[in-house]
């Protein structure tokens, strides 16, 4: 349990950063939408809804990369980026798949200076 214990520690640290940079507390979706908008490198003031779920996506496959699980595969004309997986992910059940999110998005931050 310390291991897990740590890990919320540690999240509690990350959404208190944010909080004081942004000015209230983001949730998972939001903390992905920035990690995408960061790796896409385009700050636009509007995306649509469609661009705002693949901002996620690259996110994700962002942070799972650090793991080995995607690479990028290249970048599209538009600026978007493009993953290819390279090795299934693990079966977890909700609360694993939530701490294994988190713990790619604290190592990301982490990388990043923050």
């Amino acid at each position: 349990m310390q291991a897990n214990d740590d890990l919320q520690t540690r999240w509690w640290k990350l959404e208190e950063k944010l909080m004081e940079r942004f000015g209230k507390k983001p949730d998972m979706e939001t903390i992905l939408f920035l990690i995408g908008i960061q790796e896409f490198g385009d700050i636009k003031a509007k995306f649509t809804k469609e661009q705002k779920q693949d901002l996620m996506h690259i996110a994700t496959c962002s942070l799972l990369s650090q793991s080995g699980y995607y690479e990028l595969e290249g970048v599209d004309e538009e600026g978007w980026p493009h993953f290819k997986q390279l090795k299934a992910l693990p079966v977890m059940n909700l609360p694993e798949q939530e701490s294994f999110l988190k713990d790619h998005i604290l190592l990301y931050f982490d990388q990043q200076g923050f």
